[in-house]
């Protein structure tokens, strides 16, 4: 698999590089890109998390095609800074620093979570994303401390305290369990763990599901009847508009079907101009009958309050149907719900 290095990179000299792809018969040459040593730069954030998503795109490049790619770990302030996210401007304020990245010419290609990326940001200039990587798990999971007998959230007392990041996730258990505590909870996934095994300051954490699989954490856990996050599940992965060879390339990675439920989810939440702190839920799926559904709410943070809509469209109508939900929940007023809630 790809090597690993830091954010500091290498500077390089142009040259031209051929990128041929794997295939039954031999391989043929198809791309070239100025590339300096002809390694493909892949940027994402310092996070292990983050490091093992990047791994997992770098090898399954180097698989479809014979291009070795390396993984330059970028440290953004979310990685620096423990507090709030909402002090450093949401997660657009790091999502800005891997683009910036990318813009200029430190990596070629980068990898988000894209339920990271905001709603109410144009993405910048010459970029796009070339591909989204078929969906992961959507699920949310509960966790109880290792040490605790509790193994749902029916058996959690009144009073229990929650921890959790998300403020869709803090809406969505305001409306089943009212009477728990909900409270704020940051860090790397084994950070957030070795919290709740502590025992002293919460009762049960809720994570994703996807991230404990990519990094092999095997932990039981209650699947949560709670509706994801727009993008939950999908890495998406960004090049420059100007490199098309590159584009090309990272196009052998995009899945069809994750597209189209993207399209539908992501044009929902740009109609809602939904940012980081929006209590917004977006999933959409094809059905058995191969219709494409999606459902969003949007909510008050305590969830007292919240709006709801569900849809049906031809699988390839995903933007009409993203418009339509979006409009259906601003009819019913997200609007006052989203224009309360600061970033």
């Amino acid at each position: 698999m790809g090597r690993e290095v830091d954010s500091s990179g290498r500077g390089g000299t142009s040259a031209s590089t051929d990128v041929v792809l794997a295939g039954v018969g031999g391989v043929e040459p198809v791309f070239s890109w100025s590339g300096g040593s002809g390694v493909l730069r892949l940027g994402t954030r310092t996070s292990p998390l983050a490091m093992t998503q990047a791994r997992g795109v770098a090898a399954r490049l180097e698989e479809l095609a014979s291009v070795r790619v390396e993984v330059v770990g970028i440290q953004t302030s979310r990685d620096r800074h423990r507090g709030h996210l909402g002090e450093l401007g949401g997660k657009g304020a790091f999502m800005r620093e891997i683009d910036r990245a990318l813009v200029t010419g430190r990596v070629d290609v980068a990898v988000h979570c894209l339920k990271d990326v905001p709603g109410d940001e144009p993405r910048p200039e010459g970029l796009v994303f070339a591909a989204y990587v078929q969906r992961d798990d959507t699920a949310d999971v509960m966790l109880f401390p290792m040490a605790s007998e509790v193994r749902s959230m029916a058996d959690l007392p009144p009073g229990a305290r929650v921890g959790t990041s998300a403020v869709r996730r803090r809406a969505q258990l305001g409306q089943i369990r009212p009477d728990l505590k909900v409270e704020y909870l940051r860090g790397n996934v084994n950070s957030r763990l070795g919290r709740l095994d502590a025992g002293e300051e919460f009762d049960a954490i809720v994570l994703a599901r996807a991230s404990l699989g990519r990094l092999g954490v095997d932990r039981a856990g209650e699947a949560l009847d709670i509706v994801p996050a727009v993008g939950a599940g999908v890495l998406a992965v960004d090049c420059r508009r100007a490199d098309p060879d590159i584009v090309e390339l990272v196009r052998l990675l995009d899945h069809k079907d994750t597209r189209r439920c993207v399209s539908a989810e992501r044009t929902m939440l740009h109609g809602l101009q939904g940012h980081c702190n929006s209590p917004i839920a977006g999933h959409a799926r094809l059905e058995r009958d191969g219709r494409l559904s999606l459902r969003g709410m949007v909510f008050t943070r305590d969830g007292a309050r919240f709006v709801h809509s569900h849809e049906w469209s031809e699988p390839d109508k995903g933007e009409d149907l993203g418009a339509y939900v979006a409009g259906d929940l601003l009819r019913k007023g997200a609007r006052d719900v989203i224009g309360g809630i600061p970033h």
